[in-house]
């Protein structure tokens, strides 16, 4: 046994491990190898929260360049607005991404960034009872298409990040025309019902081939505490991706 498993070892009835920053054993090295690889100049950040996804990228994964960042509901926004301040390449924006323009009702969870404008079930609320709603909010939602030729620049790289609760294939849908200009797309998906009508990772998979998408990386995200299932995970699709050889 080498002398770091036997730390490892030590580490683990604390909670805590040790592993290698490379793209092969680490999902972060892994996304920041891809962002280079990719030549990637344009972050999208759908359900962007309080900006924590662009702040990994910033102080974790030194991302340098644009990251525009979209965050409906108020109180997150005010908080997003506060992250991205004084940060140039960093732009906000107070509104929701779907498959049709106009007003809707999203439901504002207990822990924030499990708010969504689909209906949460039971086996969400099971393993993670902090994100029961707790209110709701009438917001913006815009298309991706609506806006993509004001956002992107002619030839940029992006990377089209979703985290929407549910929502991802209404963004999808209201991105149709825009999708064949991004190059990558990083989606939370459902393994199991988490969200009432959304469509679970096999379906997103199954679409996004037809969009001429395929998988390049699998991270897990979410999991039941008592059972340990994988609940959520975050699939990362490369436009007209080769096999590796």
């Amino acid at each position: 046994m080498s002398f770091q498993h036997q730390v490892r070892r030590f580490l683990w009835p604390f909670g805590y491990d040790l592993c290698r920053f490379t793209p092969t054993s680490h999902p972060l090295a892994r996304r920041k190898r891809m962002l280079a690889f990719y030549a990637i100049d344009t972050v999208l950040d759908v359900g962007a929260n309080a900006g924590q996804f662009a702040l990994q990228l910033r102080r974790d994964l030194g991302y340098t360049k644009r990251i525009l960042s979209f965050e409906p509901v108020r109180s997150a926004y005010e908080l997003l607005k506060t992250s991205a301040n004084g940060d140039p390449n960093w732009e906000t924006f107070p509104c929701a991404l779907g498959d049709a323009s106009g007003r809707q009702t999203i439901n504002i969870a207990g822990n924030s960034f499990s708010s969504s404008l689909l209906d949460m079930l039971p086996a969400h609320e099971r393993s993670a009872p902090e994100s029961k709603y707790i209110g709701r909010e009438v917001i913006e939602v815009k298309t991706l298409d609506s806006m993509f030729s004001a956002l992107c620049k002619p030839g940029a790289r992006v990377y089209l990040k979703i985290d929407t609760q549910g929502f991802e294939s209404k963004v999808l849908k209201g991105a149709e025309s825009s999708l064949a200009k991004i190059d990558l797309v990083q989606m939370e998906l459902s393994l199991v019902p988490l969200y009432k009508d959304e469509l679970l990772f096999s379906e997103m998979y199954q679409l996004m081939c037809e969009k001429g998408f395929g998988l390049v990386a699998v991270d897990s995200v979410f999991s039941d505490p008592g059972s340990g299932q994988v609940l959520q995970v975050d699939a990362l699709f490369h436009r007209a991706a080769a096999v590796a050889t």
